[in-house]
């Protein structure tokens, strides 16, 4: 409980805090009273980008903007801000403000959106102190000029190399930065703001340049940006009424000038001509001037610098920054771009390559592209070569055997066939085929992919390869041509059986009727047969019994009564009845056989 009763005051305390740095931010809000435009509506001249051109002098010939080339001075410090309290030339005023000048403005300086990215998209408007504490700036001041009733960012404005918006060719002056770091101050055309050969890193527009290459152009921008009234009166009057001013410049070595001093409109401060010629005396060769009045803020180390004009919304006897549109801001060094390409780190702002990349983005290979000849390609590596090559320069072609990339496939060529080094293909020699020429050409063709037909003698096979009719064919050849031949003269011998027994004559009795028959006369046959296989199972028996007569010989002498007659002739020769050549006997199966 004891816990507990100590936890609780201490939060009650830092809800009171909360809200008392709530109510003490709240009681900074700007009135936004001290206006400062150049124009009642709209903003920019309506004229093109060749009527500035035509205008302007003679001496400058067609460009209408200046370069500069940055400092690289990466040793020096970032960035060096002076305060001053100065009298104004010719008057009995006095100024307060700052004057900055920052080394390698390509790394160190950028055009921020109000809030952060997407706040023009959001005609968002934010102090330069949020806008530069979240961004983490050095320095910063307010930079381009923005509808104070919709908060809409005016002009172009360019972010990190990211195009926020274009104003379409309007014709103000503009502050850039491409991406070799040259520095650009002076008029663009629309197709200057969009070139992409050496795009703008960092944009944003302002209104009157007020120097060019040193001296005062205060005179011929009022001719190019036109003669039109303002919330403070004319062109005119935006010119050379006293106010809180901020511009932007570069001198000599190409160190970009920030310039801020406080004031009140009508009050304070300074007019553009003045302006001009302060940088001047300063060294700075080419500078445009940004938005002033009430939106002059100057910020270091993320802490409010400057003295704005505005007042605050709950005591008008305080004075508050106002929340403002683009800011400049000035960083440690950062590289650009901030990843170098993923090809390196980014070391102080500057890019520190990986090996086989150069360049101050580390966006070039050292491996050029005619070092690889026309079968290589170059890469951090170095040479990368294609399939079928190989080589530190990729000139020299796959050994025999191997392929593809690297030449690290073995070919599978049999019987003699070549590899194709880029993708393995064989090249059969004649004789024989197939993906990895591992078939003989079939017999009857021959040289190369088989695709020639033998003109031998009675269709007789020749040599695979040349074609000749006088070919000793390979054991296993043979040995197939023998199988071939059997088999074929098989199936001729049945087809002409078959075609014979399909063109014999019929008979005129069916097979059934043959077998009818034939099994007829068979009966038959073993009917006979069977009659003298009884026969003479009958012999045989009275062969064995004598005895037995199964029948008597009667002479025909006896049957027709010759047998008298013959007795008669006997008696009267003197012959007797005893003789045996006249002595009739009895026949009997007995006697025949014993006789």
């Amino acid at each position: 409980m004891a816990e507990v009763s100590v936890k609780c005051p201490f939060v009650w305390l830092l809800l009171w805090l909360c809200v008392r740095l709530s109510e003490t931010k709240n009681t900074r809000v700007s009135v936004g009273d001290d206006i400062l435009q150049p124009y009642a509506h709209g903003h920019g001249p309506s004229h093109s980008h060749r009527h500035v051109r035509d205008c302007q002098p003679v001496v400058h010939g067609n460009s209408t903007y200046e370069s500069q080339p940055p400092s690289h001075h990466s040793r020096l410090p970032v960035a060096e801000s002076t305060v001053f309290v100065s009298d104004v030339p010719g008057s009995s005023r006095m100024v307060y403000g700052h004057i900055t000048a920052v080394q390698d403005p390509l790394r160190t300086v950028s055009v921020l959106e109000p809030g952060g990215p997407g706040g023009c998209g959001m005609k968002q408007r934010a102090s330069v102190e949020e806008t530069a504490e979240a961004a983490g700036c050095l320095y910063a001041q307010n930079a381009g000029f923005f509808n104070t009733s919709t908060g809409r960012c005016l002009g172009n404005v360019v972010s990190d190399g990211r195009v926020v918006q274009d104003s379409g060719g309007v014709q103000n002056a503009q502050f850039g930065i491409r991406k070799d770091g040259t520095l650009v101050f002076g008029y663009l055309s629309q197709e200057d703001v969009l070139d992409q050969s050496n795009p703008f890193v960092q944009l944003v527009s302002g209104v009157v340049w007020l120097l060019r290459k040193g001296e005062v152009y205060i005179n011929q921008s009022l001719k190019a940006e036109c003669d039109k009234t303002q919330e403070t009166g004319k062109f005119r009057t935006f010119v050379d009424v006293v106010s809180a001013r901020t511009a932007v410049g570069h001198d000599a070595e190409g160190k970009l000038i920030l310039f801020h001093i406080d004031g009140q409109t009508g009050v304070r401060g300074m007019n553009l001509w003045e302006v001009a010629e302060s940088l001047k005396s300063y060294g700075v060769i080419n500078a445009i001037n940004l938005d002033g009045g009430g939106s002059s803020t100057y910020v270091t180390g993320g802490s409010l610098a400057s003295y704005p004009s505005d007042h605050c919304v709950t005591d008008d006897r305080w004075r508050c920054a106002r929340p403002v549109s683009t800011v400049l801001c000035v960083h440690q060094r950062r590289c650009q771009p901030a990843d170098c390409n993923d090809h390196g780190d980014c070391v102080d702002g500057r890019c520190r390559c990986h090996q086989g990349w150069q360049g101050e983005e580390c966006d070039s290979l050292v491996c050029q592209a005619p070092a690889c000849g026309p079968h290589g390609v170059c890469t951090a590596g170095g040479c990368v070569c294609d399939a079928g090559w190989r080589g530190k320069n990729c000139s020299q072609e796959c050994l025999p055997g191997f392929y593809g990339d690297g030449c690290n496939h073995t070919c599978a060529c049999f019987n003699g066939g070549s590899c194709d080094p880029v993708h393995g293909r064989c090249a059969c020699p004649p004789g024989f085929r197939g993906d990895a020429c591992e078939q003989a050409c079939p017999l009857g063709f021959f040289g190369p992919s088989c695709a020639q037909e033998c003109r031998c003698d009675d269709q007789c096979p020749c040599d695979p390869q040349t074609g000749s009719c006088n070919a000793t064919l390979p054991g296993e050849t043979n040995y197939t041509l023998h199988r071939a031949g059997h088999c074929l003269a098989k199936q001729m011998f049945t087809s002409w059986r078959r075609d014979k027994e399909a063109h014999r004559e019929q008979p005129h009795l069916t097979e059934r009727s043959w077998l009818l028959i034939t099994s007829t006369l068979a009966s038959l046959l073993s009917a006979s047969l069977l009659l003298h296989f009884v026969r003479a199972c009958r012999g045989a028996a009275a062969a064995h019994f004598p005895e037995r007569r199964d029948y008597s010989y009667v002479p025909l002498a006896d049957i027709n009564g010759a047998d008298s007659r013959a007795e008669a002739r006997s008696r009267k020769s003197g012959f007797g009845m005893d003789d045996s050549d006249s002595q009739d006997e009895i026949w009997s199966p007995s006697q025949s056989g014993r006789s």
